[in-house]
């Protein structure tokens, strides 16, 4: 069986000899699987799901590990590492670095459970590792060109240049990417879902001496396309009759609340939007995704003795992210992120020729909101020692991390949500501007004994311990208001009682700031055994703790900020490798327990005193448990077949939330208890557990085709993943929110050194069924009264060619 090496300890082994659940990808695998994007991975991985996770652009996506997530405004549950560094992460979006990731990677290493005691930053989940290709002292390097339905057309390329033999050595890599989108906006007659975006990226590596190595790595990226393409699945009818928004007879408009439509003007772009499918969407704002990223990543590698490494790794990084998006996609301006979008100022079909709206011809254009959603600058130093004593019987690392990202300009959000159908084109843009700034220190250390250091009869059995202690800052701040028809005054939203004519020169009056200390332990405890040659079994405890956060709309000062996560996690597992009838066989399999506690779950909230609304983060507990297994098996020479499979399963063990106002709770309808001092708490712990997919299974098999040796080699690779139903919203009774289970198979078809030289050709083609499957919910039905989700890829079909040259 073929074995990747993998450096999750910070060493390189063999995954196989790794006492912890690691899933490795080759470069080679990487583009069997045609993975250009996070959302690729899903249902490769046991326990992992990747995508959009509910957020309003299909750009950001990122990874939950065993119900391990990245929730609203908070700290990452898996880190993404480049270069063994952390890639920016954004706050108001679960956004880790920018697209153009999987170029010209040596592999991608997937770790499950807490991180932290041997490098890095401290994570509850696990963290995604991408390791890209090193210089080496051998000159070549490829160019590849794509194409495909759906406009595909894309280039990929590097170059590797030893400038002083085993001395320097440079190594260039770029990719560019551009294909259309899948999802038509009817309005704007434009493609969403499209994809444009270009990468870069430079490595130095310098051996001035036997015993000291320097690796400077560099890169850019920008991301720019026409945004997601949000498919409208329905208004809530009874919510808006009683906002007053719309009636039904006997009332006729306006209604007693004088701001109401019919509620068939609703129903319509409710009707219109079944009537055009999945495919298509009819949004008034111009929608776009715009995302910037480059970063410096420095390694200084100094061997003090034979069995001691010093090492450092320091960073400076910047992330820029901004979208604008029609989340109720419709002409309705029930729930938008306009940001810096044009807003029509011509008749929209279905809308403004059946009901005259908007009542003026055109939408609001207040103008001059130009700041993105993040912008974010990271700094990071990491010194590390690395050694190994006692005959290579004891390995260890000792370390401390430093972590400081904060904004590095102003960053906004101009939204209109809840804007009754009268008024559509007349409301007033909520703007707001945040800041949030993150700072970590932490010390650790981590060691592997083999006892058999001290007696012959316990060899193969090692010990593991790791500590770490982590110190975090959070700050933050909220400025949130509307401009009013004057244009001199304003509305503060969140802070103390409504104003409604605060003037613009003390708009500042609006805002507010926190500030949240914490600090925690955490460790890791192992042992593992080798009773065979090809047989380990393991067994570990571990602790893992992430870092509270800022919350930008809290209506509320005691939920201006939110506390850190803590799990639990205990697991036991083997790896092994077997020859059966002459055939390899490798089964490797684990089970794990999680006690999850403080869990941050976004919510709505309300001040009972000024009435004012925003949302909260709450606090869960639950209990997660799972298996996770993969088996790979080599029949006859050239025929490889393997399956993972993992059962996720995890509830809530207590979920509750203030009723302010009438809540809908697991016990039934739970109604405020008239004290804001000693509030009735609504019970929310019967919710499916949030982004978690309890079965998750794939299939695969790779295939060497004869042909005569002279033409090269053809193989054929074939997968088919599974994943069962996924619930995405923090609490229970949220229409739209479980999204079914699906299957898709993929394949690729590779004929390598064409003709006995160095060309290559991939015919790849993923989802071949077809298949319509929702990968994202807005979960929004019953809070601001509407919902649409979004889709994933139809069939993608393409042909690669790849030219090697050099070595």
């Amino acid at each position: 069986m073929s074995d990747i090496i993998v450096t999750a300890q910070r060493r390189a082994e063999r995954a196989q000899d790794v006492p912890i659940v690691v899933t490795a990808f080759s470069g080679e695998r990487l583009r069997q699987l045609n993975v250009t994007e996070p959302q690729n991975l899903y249902g490769s991985v046991p326990s992992l799901v990747s995508g959009t996770q509910g957020q309003a652009t299909r750009d950001v996506q990122s990874y939950s590990i065993r119900g391990q997530s990245t929730g609203y405004l908070s700290s990452p549950g898996v880190a993404v590492y480049m270069s063994e560094v952390p890639l920016p992460s954004a706050v108001t979006l679960n956004l880790q670095g920018a697209p153009g990731q999987f170029v010209d990677l040596e592999d991608v290493q997937v770790l499950s459970g807490p991180q932290g005691t041997l490098f890095g930053r401290n994570t509850t989940g696990g963290a995604v590792l991408l390791r890209p290709r090193r210089p080496t002292n051998n000159a070549g390097g490829y160019v590849e060109a794509s194409i495909g339905n759906y406009d595909l057309r894309a280039a990929e390329g590097a170059v590797n240049l030893p400038i002083v033999d085993d001395k320097l050595m440079v190594r260039v890599a770029g990719a560019y990417q551009d294909r259309r989108g899948y999802t038509k906006d009817l309005v704007w007659n434009k493609w969403r879902d499209d994809q444009h975006w270009y990468t870069g990226r430079i490595g130095i590596l310098m051996r001035p001496s036997e015993r000291f190595e320097n690796y400077l790595l560099a890169y850019g990226t920008r991301s720019s396309n026409n945004g997601s393409g949000n498919v409208h699945r329905g208004f809530n009818i009874a919510g808006l009759q009683t906002f007053g928004f719309c009636v039904e007879p006997p009332f006729t408009p306006p209604g007693p609340s004088g701001i109401a439509v019919s509620c068939d003007v609703y129903r319509r772009q409710t009707e219109i939007a079944d009537q055009i499918g999945p495919r298509r969407t009819r949004g008034n704002v111009d929608s776009y995704s715009e995302i910037e990223s480059w970063g410096v990543i420095n390694t200084s590698s100094f061997e003090l003795t034979d069995g001691l490494t010093l090492r450092n790794i320091v960073s400076y990084q910047k992330l820029k992210d901004d979208y604008g998006a029609d989340l109720d996609a419709t002409p309705i301006q029930q729930f938008e992120g306009a940001n810096s979008a044009r807003q029509p100022d011509f008749p929209i079909a279905g809308f403004t020729d059946d009901f005259g709206l908007p009542l003026t011809g055109a939408y609001r254009d207040d103008g001059g909101f130009d700041l993105p959603q993040d912008y974010i600058k990271q700094f990071t130093e990491e010194l590390q020692m690395q050694g190994v004593l006692l005959d290579n019987d004891l390995n260890f690392v000792i370390g401390g991390f430093y972590y400081d990202a904060k904004p590095a300009g102003q960053w906004g959000i101009n939204s209109v949500v809840f804007c009754p159908a009268a008024f559509t084109g007349l409301c007033a843009p909520q703007e707001t501007r945040n800041g949030v700034s993150n700072k970590s220190k932490a010390l650790y250390a981590q060691a592997t004994l083999d006892l058999g250091a001290f007696s012959p009869a316990l060899e193969n059995i090692r010990l593991t311990a790791g500590y770490r202690y982590t110190w975090d800052t959070i700050e933050g701040s909220n400025l949130s208001y509307a401009r009013n028809a004057d244009g001199l005054t304003a509305t503060c939203v969140f802070n103390g009682a409504p104003r409604t004519d605060v003037p613009i020169a003390q708009i500042a009056s609006c805002g507010y700031s926190a500030r949240l200390k914490s600090s925690a332990p955490t460790w890791t405890l192992g042992a593992d055994y080798r009773p065979i040659k090809d047989l380990l079994v393991y067994a570990k405890i571990s602790r893992g703790y992430k870092a509270g956060g800022f919350n930008t709309q809290a209506v509320r000062p005691e939920t201006r900020t939110f506390l850190p996560e803590k799990v639990t996690v205990y697991e036991v597992g083997f790896k092994s490798d077997w020859r059966f009838a002459d055939m390899p066989v490798r089964i490797n399999a684990g089970y794990y327990y999680s006690s999850y506690s403080n869990i941050q779950r976004p919510g709505g909230d309300v001040n009972p005193v000024t009435n004012v609304a925003g949302a909260a983060i709450y606090a869960a507990e639950a209990r997660i448990q799972g298996i996770e297994a993969d088996v790979s098996i080599r029949p006859a020479r050239g025929l490889e077949i393997g399956s993972t499979i993992s059962h996720t399963d995890a509830k809530y063990k207590r979920y509750m939330v203030p009723a302010f106002n009438v809540a809908a709770g697991c016990q039934g309808p739970v109604f405020p208890s008239g004290n804001p001092a000693a509030p009735n708490f609504a019970d929310l712990s019967c919710a499916p557990f949030q982004f978690v997919t309890p079965w998750i299974y794939s299939v695969h098999a790779s295939i060497d085709l004869p042909i005569p040796s002279r033409m090269g080699e053809l193989s054929l690779y074939t997968t088919y993943n599974r994943v069962s139903s996924q619930y995405t919203a923090p609490g229970p009774f949220e229409p739209g929110a479980l999204l079914k289970g699906y299957g898709l198979l993929n394949a690729s078809l590779t004929w390598r050194n064409i003709g006995g030289g160095l060309l290559d050709a991939t015919l790849f083609a993923n989802n071949i069924t077809n298949k319509l499957y929702r990968v994202s919910n807005t979960n929004s039905l019953n809070s601001l009264l509407v919902i649409s989700s979004l889709y994933g890829e139809p069939r993608m079909l393409g042909f690669r060619l790849r030219y090697r040259f050099g070595q």
